[in-house]
Parts: C-alpha cells; structure tokens; sequence
C-alpha cells in the first residue's frame, strides 16, 4: 500500500480497499414497511435484539447529536440505557459538554448503526431530566468502574495531566469499591420522547428501505398516534 511523506497509509488508497456490508460478515433481512407497527418502539425491540443475535458489536452504543446555545451541532457515542414509553434514555454529567447543551437547548437526535444487519434507527425529539433518583439508581445497577468514572467527574473540562487523571480516578476506584451506594451528584438521566423515528434497512441492490414515523400534530409530546411515511433512498 502507498504512503505519505511521513510514512502513513495513503488514506484515499486505503478507503478504497474497505467494503461496506461484506457478505461474510452481513446478512441483509427483508423488511417489509406493510408489516411495521403503529408505535416505534415494538419494531426498534425487534430489531436490537435481533442485532444482539447476531452477535452486533456494542449494539447499545449511539450517536448523540446536539447543538450548542450558538446551534453549533456536536455528537458523541454514548451507550442506551433504556427505551420505553417514557423514551429512550441516556446518562451523563449535568456539568458535562453534552449536559450544558441540553440545558441550553433541550432537544437531541439518536442514530444507532448495527451494520451485522445493514441498518440504522434514527431518533429525534425533545429531552426531559429524569429525576435525581432515578439517576442514582441507574447509576448503582451499573459496574463498578462505571460508579468510579461518575465519580472521578469533571467531564469535558480542561485536563492538566495524564497523572492527574491516574490520581482522580484511582481516589474514584478506591471510593466505588468501598461504598457501591456513593451518589454522583451530578450525574444525570435523560429521556428523549421521541418526535420522529426513522429505520433503514440496506439492500444488496441499493434499493434501501426507509420508514419514518412521525408523530401526529395535536397528539402531545411523548403520547399519541403515530403516522408514518417511505422516504427514497
């Protein structure tokens, strides 16, 4: 493989080489959008546990995309810990960068990609504060080393050293390990309530499907009919 002046791989060269859904790796199902339920949440439990089935890597992981009080658009991969009628939920610092945008700016979009199956669910709508027990308790069905990085906190601000992270997060370990109950105050649960859900599924030929639920004006926020619409590919 070609390489740069500094010895790297050439990164066109090497994009080119790469293959989206390998038919040793992928199976692309059928999906027929007739068949789809009225509410989303049905069809995306059908399909993460399909994705888990199949042995998808992380298939909880998504991207969280949000804006800033400028409308400046950011995203992340964070991990779903829930989706139910309430919505689908997430966890973060309230102090942290994700946390001050929803403070700002209250509304997010979600994208799940499970390429095993060749398909991503979007989710968009406005986000909700669970309350503050309710994020404890997510917090302690956790691990271990999930109450210690609650705990180590200071999320997106300006690190000093890399020592200094190993100190705080040796103190985090040590506290977690002794009082599994300690509180993170400012570890926060978010639900987003879903205002539209959009699931693709590949095809071989190009001919993807997209089904996009939308939810009914005058029905309210995070309750009522939902319609649904085929988007070309």
């Amino acid at each position: 493989m070609a390489t740069d002046l500094h010895g790297l791989p050439d990164l066109h060269e090497l994009l080119r080489t790469l293959r989206v859904w390998d038919p040793e790796v992928t199976e692309l199902p059928p999906f027929d959008p007739a068949s789809a339920p009225d509410d989303p949440l049905p069809l995306f439990t059908e399909w993460f546990a399909a994705a888990v089935a199949a042995g998808q890597t992380e298939p909880h992981t998504m991207t969280l995309a949000t804006s800033d009080e400028e409308g400046l658009p950011d995203a992340r991969i964070v991990m779903l810990h829930g989706a139910d009628p309430d919505g689908w939920s997430f966890a973060t610092h309230a102090t942290s960068r994700k946390g001050r945008h929803l403070a700002a700016r209250p509304y997010a979009a979600l994208t799940f990609y499970w390429p095993v199956h060749g398909r991503q669910v979007r989710v968009r709508g406005p986000v909700t504060v669970a309350p503050a027990e309710a994020a404890q308790t997510d917090l302690h069905v956790r691990s271990t080393g999930a109450l210690a990085a609650a705990l180590t906190g200071r999320q997106s601000e300006v690190l000093g050293s890399v020592e200094e992270l190993a100190r705080a997060s040796e103190e985090a370990w040590e506290r977690a390990s002794r009082n599994p109950a300690a509180e993170a105050a400012s570890w926060t649960l978010y639900r987003l309530r879903p205002d539209a859900v959009e699931f693709f599924q590949g095809d071989a030929r190009r001919r993807h499907v997209r089904l996009a639920y939308r939810r009914e004006a005058g029905t309210g926020t995070g309750t009522g009919r939902w319609a649904t619409e085929l988007l070309w590919p």
